[in-house]
């Protein structure tokens, strides 16, 4: 079989999807990636659907041109509402970070097909799944919607937690303000009985250890990032795209960001854990016009 060596594209309305780029680069070290945040848009998540689209595809052409063979969509606002577009545009795989997400909760893959503690999950009781995410994504029914498409008796509750964004992105990850604001948005998850919870925000990854102590060993945690990465890896294998490499030096992947990178670059060494060197502005003008 022959290797397909193009990179991924990845793209976010900023910083947080290099949660899921750091998972693509732990599962698939061989691929190169290129990635643009949307920094002079940011925040997706007060947009309106015709310009979440409209913005996904002028993301998604540019990354496009740059000879990408897969697009990754890691941000929940545009992957709420953006693939159907992506996918009749673009004519190359699309994955997002809610269907991911939504398809390892709902069919109890992996981690959830018992609690953490190991006992089976009771097969009389309808699921109940947990969501946490951004005002925008909760209030967008996204996920809600996924998980009821494969489980429809599937009891969803969502949780917005507007301050685990800035909690992240100010590096207080483990202060105690962190683990104050995690006790308030997941108890009333906990007390009501939820077997998993969903990450539906690619900042909150980072919070996982603070997550993960305030709800327990009981509740099992979907990490949207690393279940959009396990998809992907599956999709390339499963379609023959593999690049046929067994590791890309850092590098040799590509980071783009729609205004200054100055805040990017130091952000982005905290997510990644090293340097982006490869790291440079592209402006709007750049972008090919979007549309439907």
């Amino acid at each position: 079989m022959r290797a397909d060596k193009r990179p991924l594209g990845v793209f976010d309305s900023g910083i947080g999807g290099l949660t899921v780029a750091r998972e693509l680069l732990r599962q698939l070290p061989g691929e190169r990636l290129v990635y643009l945040g949307d920094t002079a848009r940011t925040p997706y998540g007060n947009k309106t659907p015709q310009t979440l689209v409209r913005f996904a595809l002028e993301v998604g052409r540019f990354l496009k041109h740059k000879g990408v063979k897969m697009l990754v969509v890691a941000c929940n606002s545009s992957s709420a509402y953006s693939l159907p577009a992506l996918r009749r545009s673009l004519g190359i795989p699309v994955v997002g970070v809610i269907e991911a997400g939504a398809r390892a909760a709902a069919l109890r893959l992996g981690p959830l097909s018992r609690t953490r503690s190991g006992q089976a999950l009771p097969r009389h009781r309808a699921l109940r799944v947990g969501v946490i995410g951004t005002r925008a994504t909760v209030r967008s029914g996204a996920y809600q919607r996924a998980i009821h498409a494969l489980e429809p008796g599937a009891k969803v509750i969502a949780e917005a937690c507007p301050l685990f964004v800035p909690i992240v992105e100010e590096g207080w990850a483990g202060h105690a303000v962190a683990r104050q604001a995690a006790a308030e948005y997941l108890l009333p998850l906990k007390r009501q009985g939820v077997e998993s919870v969903v990450l539906g925000c690619t900042h909150y990854p980072l919070l996982k250890p603070v997550i993960a102590r305030v709800l327990g060993k009981d509740i099992a945690l979907v990490d949207s990032a690393r279940e959009t990465a396990r998809e992907v890896k599956g999709l390339l294998q499963s379609a023959g795209l593999g690049s046929g490499r067994k590791s890309v030096p850092f590098d040799g992947h590509q980071f783009f960001v729609t205004d200054l990178p100055d805040q990017f670059s130091v952000l982005g060494r905290r997510f990644l854990g090293r340097p982006l060197k490869r790291l440079r502005q592209v402006r709007l003008a750049e972008l090919p016009v979007g549309g439907g």
